[in-house]
């Protein structure tokens, strides 16, 4: 099928429909769009989360490093996590931390300015977990052959 005859994708049906969260954020980091993935994820709901800061999900000890790298995205228009898969910590609503993933898209107004950024997350909390309680494992093992 040609692009001329495809019916055209109705963007906001498909974020609202993605098993993946999809969050975005203002030039000063106010959520300006929350899906119900993200409902599900993080445990607020969308009028909960809209107009708030992304600290609602960013645990305490990395705020200062986070806002750091966004003020600094927002002011120069390049970030790397466009194409690389970020893995940080996160927090859910109950207070319970996260492992999640995700890549960005930086949106821009129309005098070419960043006004904000698009965030595409999923949790990765069970794997991560998994992995971890794997090398510990592995590293249990290693030190009873040292003996």
């Amino acid at each position: 099928m040609n692009s001329a005859t495809q019916a055209p994708v109705d963007f906001e049906h498909f974020v609202e429909a993605l098993g993946d969260a999809v969050v975005v954020a203002d030039a000063s980091g106010a959520l300006t769009a929350w899906n119900p993935a993200a409902e599900r994820l993080f445990g607020f709901t969308q009028v909960e989360a809209l107009g708030k800061s992304l600290d609602l999900i960013i645990p305490e000890r990395l705020r200062v490093r986070h806002w750091a790298g966004y003020r600094n995205t927002m002011a120069t228009g390049e970030t790397r996590y466009a194409r690389d898969v970020l893995r940080v910590p996160a927090v859910h609503k109950d207070g319970q931390t996260l492992s999640i993933a995700f890549t960005v898209a930086l949106l821009y107004g129309p005098q070419g300015t960043v006004t904000g950024i698009a965030a595409v997350m999923c949790d990765e909390t069970q794997s991560f977990t998994e992995k971890r309680n794997l090398l510990k494992r592995l590293a249990e093992c290693e030190g009873n052959k040292a003996h």
